[in-house]
């Protein structure tokens, strides 16, 4: 009888994995399709080529690599030793590499929620507005703000009339406090851990277009689960970016464009993921008006 339930219990596992495993295939292939993995790194490059995205970076670089220095430093000198005493029991030699790993979490994470908040908020929204001028996205973007003649996509930005990104929110504390557990697991426990921040971080990453866009929450919940896969590779690309000491600022630009360069190809439906979805949320949003 005992081997019966033993044998029943197996093969609902392997069920269960099978399933894990067939939607895991389902969202590799729409990120695969989608091309939201590569929107990291044209961020950077389309940031490094077009000079005139500089002067919101430039602006806040003094304070926020003083901000960065001190926060990795303080993070390294006084967490290090006991977090590594912590993980070297599960971890074993492994310990010395994932104990870096998740300081350097944790520093890029205070890192972000001081900076956005108070340091970088105005500068990232203009950074994310200026890309979609500069790739003739104008029409979302006078949704949002005022917007002046000239060529210049900095120097368009006018009055903000619509909200901007959204503050770092307990909630988004109280996950990664909970998620923090998994480092405890040796290699993969880490590997998990940024993955779950970068689902997380990737269900933020358009909330200003959705804005622009008026869509209601609802609206903006359907588009994010029928995009769960691109939306998860380019959050934990992002992630993983500004996790690198000292050029974490520079990575929180180039993500912000290049999710403005993602929003910029879906509102001009130049990407795989606009086929049938966003004209839908297209006709949803006129009914609401």
């Amino acid at each position: 009888m005992s081997s019966g339930f033993a044998n029943n219990v197996q093969a609902k596992a392997q069920e269960i994995a099978k399933e894990d495993y067939e939607k895991a295939k389902v969202l590799l292939s729409d990120a695969a399709r989608s091309g939201a993995y590569l929107y990291p790194f044209r961020g950077i490059v389309y940031f490094l080529t077009h000079k005139s995205l500089w002067k919101p970076f430039s602006s806040r670089v003094l304070p926020v690599l003083g901000l960065t220095a001190g926060v990795f430093a303080s993070m390294f000198f006084f967490t290090y030793l006991p977090q590594l005493a912590i993980l070297v029991f599960v971890n074993g030699p492994f310990a010395v590499v994932t104990t870096v790993v998740l300081i350097l979490n944790e520093s890029s994470t205070l890192v972000n929620i001081i900076s956005r908040n108070f340091l970088l908020q105005d500068a990232l929204l203009d950074t994310f507005d200026g890309t979609l001028v500069a790739r003739n996205a104008t029409e979302v973007v006078s949704e949002g703000r005022q917007l002046k003649s000239g060529n210049d996509p900095i120097g368009r930005l006018g009055k903000i009339v619509k909200s901007p990104f959204e503050k770092f929110t307990p909630k988004a504390l109280v996950r990664y406090v909970m998620y923090l557990p998994l480092n405890f697991i040796p290699v993969v426990g880490t590997v998990i851990f940024i993955l779950l921040q970068g689902r997380a971080r990737g269900t933020s990453v358009h909330g200003r277009y959705f804005q622009l866009k008026g869509w209601s929450s609802s609206q903006q919940r359907d588009w994010l689960e029928r995009h769960t896969g691109p939306y998860t590779t380019f959050g934990t690309i992002a992630t993983i970016l500004e996790m690198v000491p000292v050029l974490s600022m520079f990575f929180a630009f180039t993500n912000t464009v290049g999710a403005a360069l993602w929003a910029a190809d879906i509102e001009q439906r130049n990407t795989q993921m606009t086929q049938g979805t966003a004209p839908n949320l297209r006709e949803s949003a006129k009914k609401a008006e």
